[in-house]
């Protein structure tokens, strides 16, 4: 397929077709809208798409990366000089980043190693350690098992991170794209420099995104609580604006400088962008690719009838692997449907555990969009301690 590729851009060359990087954005969000408009009712499902990767995704994102990024300057470095300076440290800081309720840790995870940061090895303790946007529920329902949950993630991610390395290596199947950046953030802009209308407003949109998106985590509708008060559901339309204007920024950036990457083995000039750029530009990104993501999983259901409850209805001792089968799925939506069946009691805690420990939530996405076989086989990997500790549990326990 690589090598497909390639010889499609070098014919586009010879042709003189060289399309710029923001006819390059433009094209796939142009198929996106063609896909949608023609689908029976596909802008119902695409704005809901819009709204659920925003408010579930997008702003915890954000959350989480301002977190990272004030610590950096606060300690006036960044995570990535760190995690190559303590190298011995990548696989459970991957295991921690992991165990964040939601994706954004994993995310962060997941773009230290595209840069060069962290080991494959760290990789699959992040997928591991991560159950995404379940956790919430799990932790909402039932503290005590939630927090059980994510110690064994952090643990068994851990050793199996530092098995995973020391069979491959450290750089297994780095994208050759990676590059070390040679500043560190005192040497960027400051916030003070001032942010153009856009930024502002995806600022604006982001902070009360972040509170509904939290409320929406731990069950708690916000549109419905504010019915009595207003009507017009704006949590639901503050979602859909949110990711439409961080797809716009996205695709409308696409030929600016800190945009470009430069080949592997180099040591590259950091972005020399402030800490509001970096949390805006980072996100919209990997909003782009989950909104895709969540979208395509709705028209796979609406065209083939999915179901991936009906799958846990199968001989109980299957149920286990069927739940991490689930939990190999990109995204958090079949997770949190696995969760709630456990939460119910639909299911047995070995299914959850099997699941809690194969997903990787949302934090596959993006990595898919930048790294697919190193994702695809990280995402494998950790299947594997997965399908151990499910079934230990099922045979011991129940």
């Amino acid at each position: 397929m690589t090598a497909l590729v390639q010889s499609v851009r070098q014919i586009g060359s010879g042709i003189g077709f060289n399309p710029t990087p923001i006819v390059r954005r433009l094209a796939p969000l142009t198929c996106l809208i063609a896909v949608i408009s023609v689908v029976p009712e596909g802008w119902t499902g695409a704005l809901d798409a819009l709204s659920e990767a925003y408010l579930a995704v997008s702003v915890f994102v954000a959350g989480t990366l301002a977190l990272i990024y004030a610590a950096e300057r606060g300690f006036k470095t960044d995570l990535g000089t760190w995690l190559m300076r303590y190298r011995q440290w990548q696989v459970p800081a991957g295991a921690l980043l992991g165990a964040f309720p939601g994706c954004g840790g994993a995310i962060v995870a997941m773009t230290q190693y595209t840069r060069g940061y962290l080991s494959f090895g760290g990789v699959v303790a992040t997928l591991t350690a991560t159950m995404g946007d379940a956790m919430f529920l799990l932790l909402a329902s039932e503290p005590v098992t939630g927090m059980g949950v994510l110690a064994m993630g952090v643990v068994l991610g851990t050793l199996s991170g530092y098995l995973i390395d020391a069979i491959h290596g450290d750089g297994f199947m780095r994208p050759e794209q990676a590059c070390i950046y040679r500043s560190t953030p005192m040497e960027r802009p400051t916030d003070q420099e001032g942010l153009p209308l856009a930024d502002k407003v995806w600022l604006a949109l982001v902070i009360p995104g972040l509170v509904i998106g939290v409320m929406s985590a731990f069950q708690i509708d916000f549109d419905g609580l504010i019915s009595g008060v207003t009507s017009g559901d704006p949590g639901y339309w503050l979602g859909v604006s949110g990711a439409i204007l961080a797809m716009a920024m996205w695709a409308g950036r696409g030929g600016s400088k800190e945009d470009r990457s430069c080949r592997g083995g180099e040591a590259c000039e950091a972005p020399n962008r402030s800490m509001a750029r970096r949390i805006i530009d980072d996100t919209n990104f990997i909003t782009t690719w989950v909104v895709f993501a969540f979208i395509g999983y709705e028209l796979l259901v609406a065209a083939f009838g999915l179901d991936p409850g009906a799958a846990l209805a199968v001989w109980a001792p299957l149920v286990p692997a069927m739940a991490v089968a689930i939990g190999l799925i990109p995204g958090c939506g079949p997770q949190i449907l696995v969760t709630s069946l456990y939460v119910s009691g639909a299911i047995p805690l070995s299914a959850q555990l099997g699941n809690a420990l194969a997903n990787d939530g949302d934090a596959l996405l993006p990595a898919i969009a930048v790294a697919p076989r190193a994702a695809l086989v990280a995402t494998l990997y950790s299947a594997v301690p997965a399908i151990l500790a499910a079934y230990a549990w099922y045979m011991v326990m129940e």
